[in-house]
């Protein structure tokens, strides 16, 4: 106790030659524990500064870099997990190696193994990884956050990017998180294992396995990725208590599959899924355990190789392989979507969803009027007069408008039964967009898929095209939406539109283009119809 008292304390007015020990004076002894509770206190409260020269992570220090304005501090190429090399690959991602000292993490890390970055239909170079670093050896996390203590429990948005399983990583340009930083959000880009690497499922890798399953290691990098944050991001000033889950294409596929995945439970508390989801057929971005397994042996079959051989290849040469990858619905690390919803062990969390205008990304099948109706009277038997007035094709020219709003329903489909289950099977609200601009300049193919994630995450400034003012008035409001969504479960606050909870029986989105404002659901109708076919 002597250790905590000031020195005039020993000389209290009440120590007396009557009272001449101090310590049995109640006066004293109530001065002394309201002094020490202060300091207490005081140690207790004293925050933590957030530098970039230092910071305590799982494995070791790191230290990083400040953007222009020196307001955000970045950090690139954390790793969450151990390289999934050698005797790694095709296994769940392992612990963080520690290392040495403090280490660098200021440059881009690599990206996941992949083919060389080649710009194509809309898009250019700034929607693509940069032609280098590519490896193997990428499971590393970007970390953007303005914190300026330790202790700020902002919220965290962890950004999950698409590609159709097979492409992508998080240096895109456009997935940079300065902008959404600075207003008062953590921003995560977590890599993940594409391709062959990172979804190649066969009936040795299942017997391997603890779990008896394979083909979900993307996956189980994203809950690996999710797994850090949730012990790390407070050393950024971020709450891990406050985690949202966001992604496009098949990053909306990966938030649905984590919000239906047991092994994820916990680790988010809000989704973000736009242009994709996991509730109908036809993705071809998913397959069953058995299917997956079955086309895994045939490969190594053709090959005439083992796995212990597939294990030894070089990672590049796996990519002149046949084969599509994908989810695989295992019922352990990833459920049925639906019969997770049905059942109830979904992850019910606050849901922001919806599609593109133009979310065109399957070309149609030639053919001709008879060819349609015939295998409309085929496909749907009793209920093919309703499909070919909902879906009409009377005339060349009307058949080309019905297969263009079956392409762009490709997606609008997954993410209209999203918001539906959600809103009938769980509690937190679902809010739905229909994304309608389309970007000034060229190449014009609409509001084409992933048009709009650069206006939500606020980096057209990353993107060379002619944008107009409006294009940065809907920048500001959508990513305000996002990021009041981040840090509430509500897009809604103060200066916008308002957007209305998604209701299944009067369906309102919130149109996000030239003008932003509330419309009924496009296509309700047809979503319905083919939304009553599943089972």
């Amino acid at each position: 106790m002597k250790n905590y008292l000031p020195e005039k304390a020993i000389k209290h007015p009440t120590s007396t030659a009557s009272n001449p020990n101090p310590m049995r004076n109640p006066a004293f002894l109530l001065l002394a524990l309201v002094s020490y509770l202060l300091i207490s206190c005081q140690a207790k409260q004293e925050p933590t500064l957030l530098s970039i020269d230092q910071v305590s992570v799982e494995g070791g220090l790191i230290s990083g870099t400040t953007d222009s304005s020196g307001q955000v501090k970045i950090f690139k190429g954390v790793p969450f997990a151990s390289p999934p090399v050698g005797e790694l690959r095709w296994k769940a991602p392992q612990p963080v190696q520690p290392w040495e000292g403090i280490k660098a993490c200021v440059e881009n890390p690599p990206a996941p193994m992949q083919n060389p970055p080649v710009p194509f239909f809309a898009w250019s170079e700034e929607f693509l990884i940069p032609k280098e670093p590519i490896s193997e050896d990428c499971l590393y996390l970007n970390i953007w956050t303005a914190a300026e203590k330790t202790d700020e429990k902002r919220p965290v948005m962890v950004w999950i990017y698409g590609g159709g399983f097979s492409s992508g990583g998080n240096t895109v340009p456009l997935y940079d998180g300065t902008d959404l930083a600075k207003e008062g959000i953590v921003v995560v880009n977590l890599n993940y294992r594409v391709g062959m690497l990172g979804f190649f499922a066969h009936p040795e890798l299942s017997a391997e396995s603890p779990d008896q399953t394979s083909g979900n290691y993307g996956i189980l990098d994203q809950i690996a990725a999710l797994e850090w944050v949730k012990k790390n991001i407070a050393q950024f000033g971020g709450d891990p208590d406050n985690v949202t889950i966001a992604g496009q294409s098949a990053g909306a596929f990966s938030v649905n599959a984590l919000v239906v995945s047991p092994k994820a439970k916990g680790l988010f508390h809000k989704a973000i899924a736009q242009s994709g989801g996991m509730f109908n057929r036809g993705s071809g971005l998913t397959a069953g355990l058995e299917g997956a397994e079955e086309r895994g042996k045939q490969l190594t079959d053709m090959l005439k190789l083992s796995l212990a051989d597939l294990r030894k290849i070089p990672a590049d040469s796996l990519l002149k392989f046949p084969g599509r990858f994908g989810i695989v619905v295992d019922g352990k690390v990833v459920q049925g979507a639906r019969q997770s919803f049905e059942n109830g062990t979904f992850s019910d969390v606050p849901l922001l969803t919806g599609w593109n205008a133009d979310d065109r990304v399957s070309a149609p099948q030639p053919m001709t009027v008879e060819e349609f109706k015939t295998n409309a009277k085929k496909q749907y038997g009793g209920r093919a007069g309703e499909y070919l007035e909902l879906f009409p094709a009377e005339s060349p020219e009307q058949l080309a408008e019905t297969q263009a709003m079956m392409s762009t329903l490709f997606f609008g489909l997954q993410n209209y039964t999203w918001a539906k289950m959600q809103s009938e099977k769980g509690q937190k609200d679902a809010f739905m967009y229909f994304f309608t601009r389309i970007p000034p300049g060229e190449p014009n193919y609409g509001a084409f898929h992933s048009a709009e994630f650069s206006y939500a995450l606020h980096t057209l400034r990353n993107w060379k095209r002619p944008f107009e003012q409006t294009d940065y008035e809907l920048e500001k409001t959508m990513s305000s939406y996002w990021v009041n969504f981040v840090k509430t479960g509500n897009p809604n606050g103060a200066g916008l539109p308002e957007w209305p909870i998604f209701d299944p029986e009067n369906p309102l989105v919130m149109d996000l283009g030239t003008e932003v404002k509330t419309r009924a659901l496009p296509y309700w109708a047809q979503m319905k119809f083919m939304e009553s076919l599943n089972p």
